[in-house]
């Protein structure tokens, strides 16, 4: 696992790590559909009949600053409206990502089953750029946690933290 659900006030939030922003992304979409499992769905996701898709995502892309952030929003926005439009609740996914001097393209290749199987715990509304963050660690940097259940994480690695409306 390497992805925590953390507190936040009156939200539900994640922090995830990774060894890549592709890796990072993989972690923050499962970490997201972990805290929307009730406790059956989680003991029972893997009976279902999996299907995989090709998912992607556009976004502009103006300088060569990769807005990662942004685009994390996006994608588990995706994830979210992919589950509740087309039924496809997404269990895992690897991304590649193409950065072009106007737009950047995610795409994933998603392992999914049927959104009808699956019983929540609870509802996330939107996902939010309140505290975001997705940041690169240099070997020996640390992203020092202040939540007793998340642990700390040295670098070199990725991590991000995401909040979600309920």
């Amino acid at each position: 696992m390497s992805s925590w659900p953390r507190p936040t006030t009156a939200d539900i939030a994640l922090r995830a790590f990774a060894s890549s922003p592709s890796r990072l992304f993989t972690e923050a979409s499962i970490g997201m559909q972990d805290i929307l499992l009730s406790d059956e769905a989680q003991k029972t996701l893997n009976s279902h009949i999996r299907h995989t898709s090709q998912w992607q995502i556009e976004a502009p892309h103006e300088n060569e600053d990769k807005s990662w952030d942004l685009l994390l929003i996006q994608w588990l926005e995706e994830i979210l409206y992919r589950a509740e439009i087309h039924n496809q609740w997404l269990v895992d996914c690897q991304l590649a990502f193409t950065w072009g001097s106007e737009k950047v393209t995610a795409s994933g290749h998603v392992s999914w089953v049927e959104s009808e199987h699956i019983e929540r715990e609870v509802e996330i509304k939107a996902v939010t750029s309140h505290e975001l963050q997705f940041k690169e660690l240099r070997a020996g940097e640390n992203a020092y946690s202040p939540w007793e259940q998340v642990p700390d994480f040295q670098g070199p690695g990725w991590f991000c933290d995401v909040v979600f409306d309920i």
